[in-house]
């Protein structure tokens, strides 16, 4: 009978090794042969059962506990590298006309205002002249104004990104990490709730735009639950840990 791990049978010999190696002792940490399992001290290079090289890293011990002495407040926040997934589209949109509803409401108001007072000023024969005029130019500003809030900027939401572009002749091309995120909000007013429109409000760690603001998005609620539900996504794909100080 064996009297121990590594005692031998009468008439067994031990495989010779080309170098000295060590059994472990009782209190020495070890860790098993990845060829014939047996027992090996943490330092050894080779198997004192098999007598095969262990390899120059040598395998992490049996119940050894990492290290917790050396994080440092910097290193409190880390990130666990995970395979990565394809980006995909989550949604696209810009500044929407329900937005500018109340302007249109005034518009209309005033013009029915500036109607009644042509032709009350009809006598004079300059009145409606004038006040055609400047009916004119106020629906040309609010057109223009339109047009302008639609398509000068564009925002597009990625499982990872958030992609946002302004300008109409030149366009400025930004990106912010969705996990850089910090905060999502949202605003509505009296009318803007009717209408399902609002602007959202982002705050993040991005130097280039630590507060962006989306103004006249339609769905707004729903826009900004799926902004802030692809930010906490990507950072549990991404591992993200904060440690307790």
């Amino acid at each position: 009978m064996r009297s121990s791990t590594n005692s031998l049978l009468v008439g067994e010999t031990r495989p010779t090794v080309p170098y000295p190696v060590a059994f472990p002792t009782r209190n020495e940490p070890f860790m098993r042969c990845r060829f014939c399992g047996g027992e090996v001290g943490e330092q050894a290079t080779f198997c004192p059962t098999c007598g095969e090289r262990l390899g120059e890293t040598p395998a992490q011990p049996t119940g050894a506990a990492p290290a917790s002495g050396d994080v440092s407040p910097a290193n409190r926040v880390r990130r666990r590298s995970a395979a990565d997934d394809p980006e995909a589209e989550l949604w696209e949109g810009s500044y929407s006309p329900k937005a500018m509803y109340g302007e249109w409401v005034a518009g209309a108001v005033v013009t029915v205002g500036a109607i009644i007072l042509g032709v009350l000023l009809v006598p004079t024969g300059v009145g409606p002249v004038v006040i055609g005029g400047l009916v004119l130019l106020l629906w040309l500003f609010l057109v223009g104004r339109l047009l302008y809030l639609k398509y000068s900027v564009n925002y597009r939401l990625t499982s990872q990104r958030f992609v946002h572009q302004s300008g109409i002749l030149s366009r400025v091309t930004d990106r912010i990490e969705v996990i850089d995120m910090d905060d999502i909000s949202f605003a509505q007013g009296p009318v803007q709730r009717m209408l399902g429109v609002g602007t959202i409000r982002i705050t993040s760690s991005d130097r280039t735009h630590p507060e962006l603001v989306l103004r006249g998005i339609e769905n707004v609620a729903e826009v900004s639950s799926l902004i802030d539900n692809a930010r906490r996504k990507e950072r549990v794909r991404r591992g993200l840990h904060i440690e307790a100080v």
